[in-house]
């Protein structure tokens, strides 16, 4: 049969062989000519051997052959062919290929929205795909395809295109997502799919939750990673107050909360913490009210657009302002038209001049050759050939090195799994979204990648966020210059020192403020205290003149020891104004609380000792004379000793309260600052007023008690001489001058109080009414008090001729006149009292006869009336010479 087959086909077999699959072979009424298999495939020839095909060049009329291939190939195209009558096979026009098994990829590139990165990261993906497909030593059994969707970097929109990819054949072996918002939802809901997630350009903290997100891994390092590089540039330039404005995403605000605790470690404070949801103009307003200098923002390219618009409009951006914003905007961010907001182009480079970029370091500055064989600079220039437009208008552009070591780094992953290289391993195509075994063993394997990328090395941590170093650049003239990178797991700056700024050195972290104290005019203070001083000279003259004279009836009989009491206390109140006027311009700090100890003592002992003495004079003259008849012979045996002890009583709640208020609670220095004033000549410094105070934790409620019972004290002092201005006695014969003095002094002290602690922030003013009203109460004291009396003794000479008396008949001649005084009004009273008893018993014995004349009537009538004109008989009645003794007795002594 073999041999009739042979016969029959020979005429085929002289003819010479065709070409492979593509080929159209000769025609012929015979048969069909042998066609070539496939690259990497072949053709099996059913009923003929190896040798036998070698043989024979034409096959028989409805003859079929069968395409196959080598490994994990597939043939794509028609599979089996027949040999026409025509001496064609049939589908000549589709070729038949032995290709790789294609595992497929599902992406997701935001082409546009508020990180429009997949502008440049697509092409760069696809560039990776075809550098790994044409690789023969990864994957050769297996093709890397791409299934993608613009998800516009919107979490809905990435929600419907997630459906589509996971209910759609065929079936994606990894998901690629690339905002961190799509990320976040992808990746929580991946391992519902035993799913493996590769993001490209997340940079979320919250990503690094390996509970949340158990099957995530991306090639961009986390936000977190800038925050190290900023915190070690506060420290380099020595900023200890910073402010932050950011969009209300998940990724910013935990970048922020992050940063956050790494500042308060390092001893900066995060001063001010604005935060947006679409309208920036607030919280911009809101840190130019604030005076936040150093501003760290977190946005999406196209807030941050926004953001500087209103930077402009506020003027927050110039010498004194520094911005540090994310890196990863196009490099001509800035410039590029948006309907929303409305500046000029011109408006936004002035407003973002000399701002500081933290920027994870996305492309290879050593510029070897990574494992596609490229190195750094040859992928940006093979990358930039295929954009369709300009780098600088390319959103992603600075992500694209990490997108293409995304794809490597899953390349390798499954080369791993899959066995390449020789090994034993798991088919791919065996993989669905039930079987975990091959997800955790392509977990293993993506969580052990180390390889060298365009991007640098790449390695993933614990939690699956690419490790890598910091580039740190600013904004000069337009275009962004480099000026430094971070290694923070070293902590290792390298700094190039090209930074500039505006202003030559950068700028403080606040506004200069610069302390200046209030003080006193001094021009004030020397007036008073030359007013003062002279005070003091005349309470002196006055103490002197007092003193000298005390032998003067005159003088006598105005209690002159009070008067010397209060000579004194108008002494020590005048003397209270210097201390009253001392300040940091005249003393330092260290003596402070004793100057405030110096006020309280000596104005508190002054007017105890001035005010006190006046008080005491004019109470012992409302007591004796403004009371009742029967007990006003009692309240003039007062002795002196009893007014002087009326005054240490004053005294001495004055020094008890002073000494408890001085122990318990010290006064001590204090300083009230005032609103900051901006000089003219400098706008970046401010002048912040203070002013020195004399208080203590309590002083409200020791202000309460002392000017509670003083003032209690001076309205009685006003009630009193009110009810002694009629009163006329020689004891204390300046008792009216005296109720003039409480008057002055009573209502200077009511008006003046109330009036300094409401001036307490105007030292000038509050000093001026204070002092103002010591000097000029003491003053009319010591003028009232003792001017009339040296004026009655010059001009009347009184002191003279008391003077001679006084040597005639002794010193004690006065005394000796008080005291017969005395014993008159002793006995006088006596013999009052007797002949009060006399008149009563007179009384008595009258109502006795009168009784028994009554009886004596009824028993024996009267008799006739004498013709004589006598009187009726009975016993004579006795003369009332008692009566008549006491009258006169009475009136001897009345």
């Amino acid at each position: 049969m073999l041999l009739l087959l042979l016969l029959v086909l020979s005429p085929l077999f002289l003819r010479p062989p065709g070409a492979g699959g593509a080929q159209t072979p000769n025609a012929t009424s015979e048969g069909c000519q042998i066609i070539h298999p496939p690259w990497e495939g072949g053709i099996r020839y059913r009923g003929l051997t190896r040798d036998q095909v070698k043989a024979i060049n034409f096959l028989p009329v409805d003859y079929e052959i069968e395409y196959v291939c080598r490994g994990e190939r597939e043939v794509v195209g028609p599979k089996v062919r027949k040999c026409l009558a025509n001496g064609s096979w049939t589908d000549m026009d589709t070729p038949s290929r032995c290709e790789r098994r294609a595992v497929y990829i599902g992406a997701l590139f935001p082409m546009s929205g508020g990180w429009p990165g997949g502008q440049a990261c697509q092409p760069a993906v696809e560039m990776a795909l075809e550098d790994v497909n044409s690789r023969r030593d990864i994957l050769p059994d297996y093709e890397l395809k791409l299934i993608h969707h613009d998800s516009k970097c919107d979490p809905g929109q990435a929600t419907k295109y997630l459906y589509e990819l996971l209910y759609n054949d065929p079936i994606k072996i990894i998901l690629m997502p690339g905002c961190s918002s799509v990320s976040t939802l992808v990746a929580e809901a991946a391992r519902m799919w035993n799913l493996i997630v590769l993001s490209y350009g997340s940079s979320s903290p919250a990503l690094s939750n390996r509970q949340r997100f158990p099957t995530f891994f991306r090639t961009h390092p986390s936000a977190t990673l800038h925050n190290p590089t900023r915190v070690k540039l506060f420290e380099k330039w020595g900023w200890k107050k910073i402010a932050t404005i950011q969009q209300t995403t998940e990724v910013f605000t935990s970048t922020l909360d992050d940063l956050e605790e790494r500042v308060k470690e390092a001893g900066i404070e995060i001063t001010f913490r604005q935060s947006f949801f679409s309208d920036p103009a607030v919280p911009v307003k809101n840190l130019k009210r604030q005076d936040a200098r150093i501003i760290v923002g977190l946005f999406y390219e196209t807030e941050a657009r926004k953001v500087f618009c209103e930077v402009y409009k506020e003027r927050l951006f110039g010498k004194k302002y520094v911005w540090f914003l994310i890196g990863w905007y196009a490099d001509n961010w800035f410039k590029i038209y948006d309907p929303s907001i409305n500046c000029t182009v011109d408006e936004m480079t002035e407003a973002v001049e000399g701002h500081i970029t933290t920027e994870i370091v996305m492309l290879n500055p050593a510029n070897t050759r990574s494992i596609s064989n490229m190195t750094s600079q040859e992928f940006v220039e093979k990358l930039t050939k295929r954009l369709k437009r300009h780098p600088e208008e390319t959103g992603g552009f600075q992500e694209a090195p990490l997108a293409y070591d995304a794809i490597w780094a899953l390349a390798l992953a499954l080369n791993k799994t899959s066995g390449g290289g020789g090994r034993s391993g798991v088919r791919l195509e065996d993989f669905n979204y039930n079987n975990q075994t091959i997800t955790d063993q392509i977990y293993r394997a993506m969580n052990s990648s180390s390889f060298e990328g365009v991007s640098g090395h790449v390695v993933f941590d614990a939690s699956g966020s690419r490790m890598a170093w910091t580039l740190i650049e600013q904004l000069q003239g337009g275009s962004y210059k480099k000026i430094g990178y971070y290694d923070s797991t070293k902590d290792d700056l390298s700094w190039s020192k090209t930074d500039k700024w505006i202003g030559g050195s950068p700028p403080a972290d606040q506004t200069l403020v610069i302390k200046t104290f209030r003080f006193l005019s001094q021009k004030l203070f020397i007036s008073v205290s030359v007013l003062s001083s002279l005070g003091i000279v005349l309470a002196v003259v006055c103490l002197s003149f007092n003193i000298y004279n005390s032998h003067v009836r005159y003088i006598q009989n105005s209690q002159p020891n009070l008067n010397n009491l209060t000579a004194v206390g108008c002494s020590l109140a005048l003397a209270a104004v210097f201390p009253l006027g001392l300040d940091g311009y005249h003393i330092g700090r260290n003596q402070f609380p004793f100057v405030c100890q110096a006020r309280l003592w000596l104005l508190g002992l002054g007017f105890s000792l001035g005010y006190g003495s006046m008080f005491t004079k004019i109470w012992w003259v409302h007591t004796v004379f403004t009371k009742k008849e029967e007990k006003k012979e009692w309240r003039k045996t007062l002795e002196p000793w009893k007014l002087y002890a009326t005054v240490g009583l004053l005294v001495g709640m004055d020094v008890l309260t002073l000494a408890i208020w001085q122990i318990v609670d010290p006064l001590h220095r204090t300083i009230e600052t005032f609103a900051k004033e901006e000089p003219k000549e400098d706008i970046d410094v401010s002048i912040l007023p203070q002013l020195e105070h004399c208080s203590s934790r309590k002083m409200n409620t020791w202000l309460g008690i002392f000017y509670g019972y003083k003032g209690l004290l001076l309205l009685l002092g006003i009630f009193l001489a009110y009810e002694t201005k009629s009163v006329s006695t020689e004891k204390i014969n300046d008792h009216r001058a005296v109720g003039m003095a409480i008057y002055n002094v009573a209502v200077l002290c009511l008006i003046t109080a109330p009036v300094t602690m409401i001036l307490s922030s105007q030292q000038d003013a509050a000093f001026a009414f204070a002092s103002l009203a010591i000097v000029f109460s003491s003053y009319i004291t010591l003028v009232v008090l003792f001017v009339p009396k040296m004026r009655r003794l010059i001009t009347r000479g009184e002191w003279q001729s008391e003077a001679q008396d006084t040597m005639k008949t002794g010193s004690s001649t006065n005394n000796n006149e008080e005291e017969k005084s005395r014993l008159l009004e002793k006995e006088n009273r006596e013999l009052e009292k007797i002949i009060a008893e006399k008149e009563e018993r007179v009384s008595e014995l009258r109502h006795q006869l009168q009784s028994r004349q009554q009886l004596r009537s009824r028993r024996h009538p009267p008799t006739p009336p004498d013709p004589s004109g006598g009187l009726p008989r009975g016993p004579p009645e006795p003369p009332d010479r008692l009566s008549c003794d006491g009258s006169r007795v009475h009136l001897l002594y009345k």
